[in-house]
């Protein structure tokens, strides 16, 4: 029986792992957190690679180490009803709500709407995401190959645009990463404002969504053996993660360095367009155009064929794989038609509710052996998560939603009695004190 993957494979899978994970959001958030944190840029980079890095790759060695058949199996073991609710949403959030439209708009704004001399119209738009999408499904109707096209085709041509623009930023930076004081959230905690940055890659939600994607391409190269599985999914983690991490401090230093010359950019997209043309001139914007647009397709086609097989697995007397895929591509074409930035405003705070449960759903996973995955446990950590987690949320929402909605006096008092909650991280200690009263629960009344 085969135990491991040969190093080929292992680079293949690796690579493949890295191309699904790097997309749309990869790009421009690194990249704006380093114009605006500017010569605290390192401690941003930091927390930025915890949550952008790390949880990703724990969120892969968690499936694979947990021996769990996908993120529904983890998840029953707080509850199945909990398990189809934190699914579903989960894979809706990184699927076409708002990953999958943001794989379209990302390019559009940095790349088209550039060529035609400002921000295109809604027509160019319309055209753009409906011959996006066209590709995206040609190549989600054959998943079957999807360790050829993202990991030996769509991921090099990315890698290669991607190391012309960045070789040339690095070889002659713009100015010193001190060049600039830290503005905003960076100015009160660099290492905070990169750790919530790393939220919008949303990568450790991918996480849990792609471990099983590259569990079943690993039993595919003939690894079948439970154990053998799951250290092959761990080092083909590593490699993914690996990369992703050195790609992220690289933008990030490069943003960072672009203050010596340009003021903080309105978003990272138009960051990047200005890092291009200032080394590159007009056919900076041609590289970057390309770059991007690998970059958010080989995601997309990750997303639509993980989405896709996912909800066949969760409602199997439902529509087929092929009907999912469709349907998915139509609704996220509607959705990446409202533009990037409302894209973005509505995702944050469904990220801020996700990313916590999400979190603390990792760590127990990856250390269920020392309570014995007792569910008491589980549901204990989920429960006192949940509620700060929904506060998290209500005071991400836009202002004009929180204008129509009586949050004022709740959100003062979990100011004022919540620890971390004005940093964004209201739910640490509600999930530590979950974490003590499931393990009181087991020392109790052990579980027979």
């Amino acid at each position: 029986m085969k135990k491991n993957l040969t190093f080929r494979q292992m680079l293949a899978v690796g690579s493949m792992l890295f191309g699904l994970f790097f997309g749309a959001g990869n790009l421009i958030f690194p990249a704006a957190m380093g114009q605006q944190a500017g010569g605290s840029v390192w401690a941003a980079a930091a927390g930025l690679l915890v949550t952008g890095v790390g949880l990703p790759l724990l969120g892969v060695a968690a499936l694979g180490i947990s021996r769990c058949d996908g993120l529904a199996a983890l998840t029953r073991r707080v509850g199945s009803r909990y398990s189809l609710f934190f699914t579903c949403v989960l894979y809706l959030t990184i699927g076409p709500l708002f990953a999958i439209p943001r794989c379209a708009t990302v390019p559009f704004e940095t790349g088209v709407a550039p060529a035609l001399g400002g921000s295109g119209s809604q027509g160019a738009l319309a055209v753009f995401s409906l011959v996006f999408f066209a590709v995206v499904l040609g190549f989600s109707l054959r998943p079957g190959k999807i360790l050829t096209w993202v990991g030996k085709v769509l991921n090099p041509l990315f890698l290669v645009c991607l190391g012309v623009l960045l070789a040339a930023a690095l070889i002659h930076p713009m100015g010193p990463v001190s060049a600039a004081q830290a503005q905003g959230a960076y100015a009160q905690s660099a290492f905070v404002g990169g750790f919530l940055e790393g939220y919008n890659t949303m990568d450790a939600l991918a996480g849990l969504a792609f471990g099983i994607v590259v569990v079943n391409v690993i039993r595919d190269l003939g690894v079948t053996e439970p154990g053998a599985i799951a250290v092959n999914t761990v080092a083909a983690g590593c490699l993914g993660c690996g990369l992703m991490g050195v790609i992220y401090l690289a933008v990030a230093v490069v943003g960072a360095q672009s203050r010596g010359v340009y003021p903080a950019a309105s978003n990272g997209g138009e960051a990047l367009l200005t890092i291009a043309r200032h080394y590159f001139g007009a056919f900076g914007a041609v590289i970057l155009a390309v770059t991007v647009t690998f970059a958010c397709l080989k995601t997309a086609v990750g997303l639509i064929t993980s989405c896709s097989q996912t909800f066949c697995q969760l409602f199997p007397h439902g529509p087929g794989y092929r009907t999912w895929a469709v349907g998915f591509c139509l609704f996220s074409f509607g959705a990446a038609n409202f533009g990037l930035e409302t894209i973005i405003a509505w995702a944050t705070p469904v990220l801020m509710f996700l990313y916590p449960l999400a979190i603390t759903l990792i760590l127990l996973a990856l250390g269920g052996r020392w309570f014995d995955n007792d569910r008491r446990v589980y549901v204990s950590v989920t429960a006192f998560t949940l509620p700060a987690a929904l506060l998290d949320l209500l005071h991400a929402l836009p202002a004009g939603a929180q204008a129509l909605l009586p949050l004022h006096g709740l959100l003062e008092a979990a100011g004022r009695y919540l620890p971390l909650f004005s940093l964004g991280l209201g739910w640490v200690c509600p999930a530590l004190a979950g974490l003590v009263v499931g393990l009181a629960l087991r020392a109790a009344k052990p579980a027979r």
